[in-house]
């Protein structure tokens, strides 16, 4: 049976926008929000549309209000019931090689999606990731924070909303949690390199909408990060 079409309610369309820039990896844990009337302007809004939004992202724990200080990504730390995944690793020690292994298998599966399903937006957001690491790595900086977008991007493009729940999760923790292991990757300015040429060739074969390829370079690019950390024996 045919159903009338509906026009989506502007709250709703404000939501739609803020939880992409979240789960793109665009706004970012920690990260504090334009204020209401900030957002009314820039979007064209009133300031109740906006805070109708605000309260479901706040409500889904994607947001949270500081009393005197505004709203803010949520940050991983802010309690296990907020992130199932570090709930489910509370006490467990995990290493950075399990999640190594666990994205191995996550993170090739969204690039295979991605090829298949990204927008052509999309494919724009991952290729200005590529562009700000490279911009970042020329101005002597590390390029982390290009780096996380990059990951959260490629999952945004799977159009998977599972898939998309869990990366963020496991990059909150990643990131966040044993953010200090990391750095040792980019202390060696050739790693930079190779990362970045990494990166281009799994955009590259997103452009292409090639999966095969997709999977093939993200997982040349994830057992180039394992064998780093195995070589120096950091866990």
């Amino acid at each position: 049976m045919l159903k009338p079409i509906k026009p989506k309610r502007m709250s709703d369309q404000v939501f739609e926008q803020l939880k992409d820039l979240i789960f793109r990896g665009q706004l970012k844990p920690g990260e504090r929000l334009l204020t209401e009337r900030e957002l009314a302007q820039e979007l064209g809004v009133s300031r109740p549309t906006i805070r109708e939004a605000i309260n479901k992202l706040v409500a889904m724990h994607l947001l949270e209000h500081r009393q005197g200080q505004g709203t803010f990504v949520n940050p991983p730390t802010t309690g296990a019931d907020k992130n199932p995944l570090a709930a489910l690793l509370n006490g467990q020690d995990a290493s950075l090689m399990d999640l190594l292994e666990i994205r191995l298998g996550l993170e090739c599966n969204a690039v295979a999606l991605a090829a298949r399903r990204a927008t052509e937006e999309d494919v724009r957001e991952i290729e200005k990731c590529v562009q700000e690491m490279a911009a970042a790595v020329r101005a002597g900086n590390l390029g982390s924070d290009a780096d996380i977008t990059f990951h959260m991007a490629l999952a945004y493009a799977s159009k998977n909303i599972v898939q998309i729940h869990i990366m963020k999760s496991l990059y909150d923790l990643l990131f966040h949690g044993i953010q200090e292991n990391l750095q040792h990757l980019y202390t060696e300015p050739i790693n930079l390199d190779k990362v970045l040429r990494q990166h281009t060739d799994i955009l590259n074969a997103i452009r292409k909408r090639d999966p095969d390829e997709a999977y093939a370079a993200m997982k040349r690019h994830i057992t180039f990060v394992q064998d780093f950390f195995q070589e120096r024996n950091i866990e």
